[in-house]
């Protein structure tokens, strides 16, 4: 469930919430010029942009923190943010715009963000930005997307999500990596954004149709479905129809459970699907063995006979 953070005319219990969050200073502060940082950072464009002044001020945002060279969650984020961009369609950039902010600038200039965007079809409404390492965690720290626990986290960060409208000083802490449909109703409601010309399912309609996945279904949903499909082409990542037919079902849970130790060893398949995929990695998802067993026979389960998935063998 995601924590709200509200500052302004909001109830005092947010208001501590959100002083246990990010420390003493955000409780008596509105979250304005005052107490956003208005430092200067570089888009994936390479233009010097101002986070309060040219990012924040008069929006409504979505901001997160990422690094290109991430093997845990990251590319699982900036997927999954893909699909709610596309779910949301033209309100991204007009209605809403989407912050990425990397923890690497040493690595991350702005060619290189720039190149990752293009990898995730980010578009028009998406920054993705670099600076000043220590501008960027006082950024982190401000907005709560830093915390203590994450020094001991692999990725060095939480896959949080800071959804805010500015000027009424009202913000969510969500998930980066939720459902993106759940994501993008969450974001419509809370921003109070325009709905879109197709309507979304009530809660009645939607009850009376809803079946519970089982565990192979829901690990496809919430691990893969944002970078793969089964039988419908590929996306970020390959079309997995057929994949254990086309691969040694001890490689496949293998490379499950320790994708970057694989391209750190220069495994050949994994050096082929990193440079066939535009150089994205693989996140590990931390699977244990029975989340695999039930991904791959979900994965068996869907994919078309092998006559029909020929065209889709696109892995190398």
């Amino acid at each position: 469930m995601a924590s709200k953070i509200r500052t302004g005319a909001v109830v005092t219990a947010a208001v501590v919430a959100a002083a246990a969050l990010l420390g003493p200073t955000a409780a008596s502060a509105q979250w304005g010029a005052d107490y956003l940082p208005n430092v200067a950072l570089t888009n994936q464009d390479g233009k010097v942009v101002h986070f309060y002044d040219d990012l924040l001020k008069g929006k409504k945002v979505a901001v997160n923190l990422i690094y290109t060279r991430c093997t845990a969650t990251c590319p699982l984020e900036t997927a999954k943010l893909s699909q709610v961009k596309k779910i949301l369609g033209d309100r991204v950039g007009t209605d809403l715009f989407f912050v990425s902010i990397s923890i690497d600038p040493d690595h991350d200039t702005p060619a290189v963000l720039k190149a990752y965007a293009e990898k995730f079809h980010a578009g028009e409404g998406w920054s993705f930005l670099t600076g000043d390492e220590n501008d960027i965690k006082l950024i982190a720290r401000k907005l709560g997307l830093s915390s203590i626990s994450d020094a001991k986290n692999r990725d060095g960060h939480q896959p949080a999500l800071m959804i805010g409208d500015v000027d009424n000083g009202n913000w969510m802490r969500n998930s980066a990596v939720d459902n993106p449909q759940f994501l993008a109703s969450t974001i419509v409601n809370f921003l109070g954004l325009k709905k879109s010309a197709k309507p979304m399912v009530g809660y009645a309609e939607g009850a009376a149709t809803f079946k519970a996945p089982d565990q192979g279904e829901y690990m496809f949903r919430t691990r893969c479905a944002a970078c793969h499909t089964i039988g419908k082409g590929d996306m970020v990542g390959p079309d997995l129809a057929g994949l254990t037919a086309r691969r040694e079902k001890t490689w496949v849970a293998r490379y499950l459970r320790e994708p970057e130790q694989m391209l750190a060893e220069k495994d050949p398949i994994a050096v082929a699907l990193f440079e066939k995929y535009k150089q994205v990695r693989m996140p590990n998802l931390a699977l244990k063995n029975d989340e695999i067993a039930a991904l791959l026979g979900q994965i068996e389960k869907l994919s078309p006979p092998p006559q029909k998935t020929a065209k889709n063998l696109a892995m190398p």
